[in-house]
């Protein structure tokens, strides 16, 4: 019975999620970096040491992925210092590897992220990274950056912020003007489930409760 409870409990809360997300369309927009709360970023890589992994790795709490594989992204000195990331950072290893996705599975739901990166190109980049929002598995929408020197290579800052939480980035960068990218300062605000999604956990449970309690006077 507790594990019946249980498993339909957990569908039950995925679906409430589903459906709070499903009230409104929801809508993806560009984040200046004045937008996000004064302090640190949650991710910098400082302390790790150069060559460190990434693939699979929790920094800050994130879950870093990348489609290539192992041996393609790491801590690196990347292009120095440049005006939106601070030597060590996140780096793409090798010509030719900058071609993957790199995925960040964030602690917490959030509606605001952003970070700073650099591409190995000799000039201004159109499209040089873009991000997409997910909700779960879906797919919020997307928004990309051109790389303006900054102030030696292209970069800059890309943030954005959504009408509907996301727990989930998906990162790709230009891989036909540029043959490498660096990132770091990984910022993102948390958030808690809007007031309809508690009502609808909230009927959910006392559903839950009846059965449960239907059950009982059956047996």
């Amino acid at each position: 019975m507790k594990l019946l409870l249980s498993r339909t409990f957990a569908a039950l809360t995925a679906l409430t999620l589903t459906l709070a997300t499903s009230t409104a369309q929801s809508q993806v927009t560009n984040a200046a970096i004045g937008a996000f709360p004064v302090g640190p970023a949650q991710v910098t890589f400082t302390g790790l040491a150069n060559g460190t992994e990434l693939n699979g790795a929790t920094i800050g709490g994130v879950l870093f992925a990348y489609s290539l594989g192992n041996g393609k992204i790491a801590v690196g000195a990347g292009p120095g210092n440049t005006n939106n990331i601070t030597s060590p950072d996140l780096e793409s290893i090798g010509e030719a590897n900058n071609s993957g996705v790199l995925s960040l599975t964030l602690p917490t739901f959030a509606n605001l992220f952003g970070f700073g990166y650099a591409l190995r190109g000799t000039a201004t980049i159109s499209n040089a990274t873009t991000v997409t929002a997910f909700s779960g598995a879906t797919n919020l929408g997307s928004l990309s950056y051109n790389g303006v020197f900054d102030p030696i290579f292209p970069g800059g800052f890309a943030g954005l912020q959504s009408t509907t939480a996301f727990n989930r980035l998906e990162l790709t960068f230009n891989s036909t003007q540029a043959t490498a990218f660096a990132l770091d300062d990984i910022r993102f605000t948390s958030v808690v489930p809007e007031p309809s999604s508690l009502l609808l956990v909230a009927m959910g449970i006392g559903a839950l409760a009846l059965v449960g309690r239907r059950r009982a006077s059956r047996s």
